[in-house]
């Protein structure tokens, strides 16, 4: 500890709060005279109407989200939204956005959607004396402004590596040249549903003989699957032998698994055995005519914004999405007749595909390099190192 510092337990740095209502998020509405500020990452989540609800306050509060361990500054008044919120009012010896950086520096242990609160209370918090505070935040307002300027420039980037791919996808299936044809997908392919495994059979398994189930949650939005360690080990104690893949099927997801539309739609390509067909996935099964085309070429085609587009406008359900087999095979598809020519443009579209990828993953590197150095920047804050 710094000399001159003060280490205060964490509820001694608060003072009481009055009691406040909390608004449900079905009712926030999209527009309204009062910001509602929830536990979401966002630092407005919401409008509310209602001034009795209205928390007006003398000076910045501190607001944490029980459940999200999302810390936000406040400095305008504004409506709770939903439960989980905590707002914490600092004592006068502690500025409210030092406060905020402080917890957000602390290394809370991660409860999942439990609360977080009984963990904080726990903290102890080094308290400088206030000039001190001002400087430190100074500090850290003025650094953080540039990295976040830095992020949104490199998430500007991969999202521009992004459309450059899906922008040759357009042109690609968008060609109607010589010795090109347009055909719906059904008249090629019939889609599979697959098992519905009882969840109670499920088991967890270091076996690696034993099967695993694919499920939405494995597919990547940028396209293909990805199987974290603990679904690797997820398996099923009885299942049908023909509820098997075989390497090289092609699939697709039919139910999203939230309403951010995502993934549905998505394809990827079986390229490992001892994998189990979910009844939430598809399988594209051949009507014995598809010596048409290649595999890889259809799979392009199935990751187009194009086709993807139409998928979620077709959708169904309320809070999940779903698509069916029909919705999918209807959609028309432009190929060149000759197979060789398929070949090429998948060979073309491997490399771009490739290239957007390891670029994407550079970007990515450089977004968690930032956030690395914001770490390193609060913690030097908070040893006393930042300022003389």
């Amino acid at each position: 500890m710094k000399e001159g510092w003060l280490e205060y337990e964490f509820e001694k740095c608060l003072n009481p709060f009055p009691r406040y209502n909390k608004i449900s998020k079905k009712n926030f509405l999209s527009i309204g005279n009062f910001p509602i500020v929830s536990q979401e990452k966002k630092l407005i989540n919401g409008y509310w109407n209602n001034e009795e609800d209205l928390i007006k306050i003398t000076k910045p509060v501190v607001i944490f989200g029980d459940h999200t361990k999302i810390v936000k500054y406040i400095d305008f008044n504004f409506v709770v939204g939903a439960d989980g919120v905590k707002i914490f009012d600092p004592i006068d010896k502690i500025d409210s956005r030092y406060f905020a950086y402080v917890i957000s520096n602390l290394k809370l242990d991660d409860l999942g959607y439990a609360r977080h609160y009984r963990v904080l209370k726990e903290a102890k918090i080094p308290i400088p004396p206030l000039p001190e505070q001002q400087q430190i935040v100074e500090k850290l307002d003025t650094a953080f402004v540039l990295i976040d300027r830095a992020k949104v420039n490199i998430e500007k980037n991969i999202q521009n590596a992004k459309e450059l791919f899906q922008s040759k996808l357009n042109q690609v299936f968008s060609e109607n040249g010589e010795g090109w044809e347009e055909k719906k997908l059904e008249d090629f392919y019939l889609i599979k549903h697959g098992y519905a495994f009882d969840g109670k059979l499920f088991e967890i398994s270091e076996n690696k003989d034993l099967p695993i189930v694919l499920t939405p949650g494995n597919y990547h939005e940028n396209g293909g699957l990805y199987f974290t360690k603990k679904n690797t080990k997820r398996t099923h104690a009885k299942y049908p032998l023909d509820f098997l893949f075989d390497v090289g099927d092609l699939t697709v997801v039919m139910t999203d698994l939230s309403s951010k539309m995502k993934i549905l739609g998505l394809p990827a390509i079986i390229e490992s055995c001892n994998i189990l067909h979910n009844q939430r996935i598809g399988k594209f099964i051949s009507k014995g005519n598809d010596e048409h085309f290649d595999k890889k070429f259809l799979y392009y085609f199935l990751k187009s914004k194009k086709y993807l587009d139409k998928i979620k406008l077709t959708a169904t359900g309320t809070m999940v999405k779903h698509t069916a087999p029909g919705r999918i095979l209807d959609n028309k598809i432009n190929f060149p007749s000759s197979l060789d020519e398929q070949k090429e443009i998948v060979s073309q579209l491997d490399q771009l595909s490739a290239q957007t990828e390891l670029l994407q993953q550079k970007y990515k590197q450089k977004l968690a390099n930032l956030e690395e150095l914001k770490k390193s920047i609060l913690e030097k804050a908070f040893k006393g190192e930042l300022i003389n």
